[in-house]
């Protein structure tokens, strides 16, 4: 993540060091950003190492192309990393990709940039698309959506506990007028919130749950998971850092899976070697430092996870 004048990249020593590059290995960068991480990996590669990054973002493809236009070993594909498993095959590349590292959730140029509308901090067209090329944005939907659903993606997305206040809220506002303006929607929600969290504004959580949702962010990442382990070769691994509870939790409940193998009665006599184990933990999960804190307060809630195919 990052502020307005430089890019961060989050948990950036600590991801390239669980993925332990082979300098002649294939890699993919499922999130491309503004470039961080991949230009860390690119760093520990060889002249026969290969790196293919994807990105929903438009301006991301921009970047990446300006950036690496001259570095053979660089692919950018502009799409999902649900797309993944798809690509590879086309390029025959399932099965041989040493290192997967998946940073999700907004980028920081996407929340710096007010016109993208991300962000419930300064006034911008209620847009939300990653790729705000195609699709529908917040506006349209949050214009048509009946309020029983709007409260739906609240909770299920935003883990908002005042989801269907707010939802009767935003339901009631746009009778009078169209919902097209960041400041504009987090003022009724702000105005519809009860409690509001510490040092925590109160639109957070909703401005969460419509993003996760325009962009079918949840999907993408169950579809990518599964891809992933398919995509690896032995002992390829697969690194994925989270920024809130919802992702983590799908990470963490994948990787456990993967780890325990097929799923038997308890009682039932059988070999570890008979439980058909798929992946092992790299370490424990890990956190940004202080110092990491300290320059990059975004980086607050990030958490990394690290499994490696068997």
């Amino acid at each position: 993540m990052q502020n307005s004048n430089e890019h961060k990249p989050v948990l950036l020593h600590e991801a390239i060091a669980g993925l332990n590059v082979n300098p002649d290995g294939i890699y993919i960068d499922g999130t491309f950003g503004r470039g961080g991480h991949a230009q860390a990996i690119l760093d520990e590669l060889s002249d026969a190492g290969k790196l293919i990054a994807f990105d929903k973002d438009p301006q991301a493809i921009e970047s990446a192309r300006e950036r690496f236009a001259s570095d053979s070993r660089f692919t950018i594909v502009h799409g999902s990393f649900a797309e993944l498993e798809a690509y590879l095959s086309l390029q025959n590349l399932c099965g041989r990709v040493d290192g997967i590292l998946l940073d999700l959730g907004v980028s920081s140029p996407q929340l710096d940039d007010a016109e993208r509308g991300f962000s419930f901090q300064t006034s911008g067209p209620l847009d939300m698309r990653m790729n705000n090329q195609s699709g529908v944005n917040a506006s349209q939907w949050i214009n048509k959506a009946k309020e029983a659903e709007i409260a739906s993606v609240l909770y299920e997305y935003g883990e908002e506990r005042y989801s269907r206040r707010i939802a009767k809220a935003i339901v009631f506002a746009r009778k009078e007028q169209p919902l097209t303006d960041t400041k504009q929607l987090a003022e009724i929600v702000k105005q519809a919130h009860p409690r509001w969290e510490k040092k925590k504004h109160p639109a957070t959580r909703s401005f969460q749950g419509i993003r996760i949702f325009i962009n079918d962010e949840l999907h993408d990442l169950d579809q990518c998971l599964i891809q992933s382990y398919r995509c690896l070769a032995k002992q390829g691994r697969l690194a994925v850092i989270s920024f809130h509870s919802l992702e983590d939790r799908k990470v963490k409940r994948f990787f456990k899976t993967m780890v325990e193998g097929d799923p038997l009665p308890p009682d039932l006599p059988v070999m570890d070697a008979q439980l058909d184990r798929k992946m092992k933990l790299i370490g424990k999960k890990l956190k940004a430092g202080k110092q990491e804190l300290m320059d990059n307060p975004r980086c607050r809630s990030a958490v990394l996870r690290i499994a490696q195919k068997l």
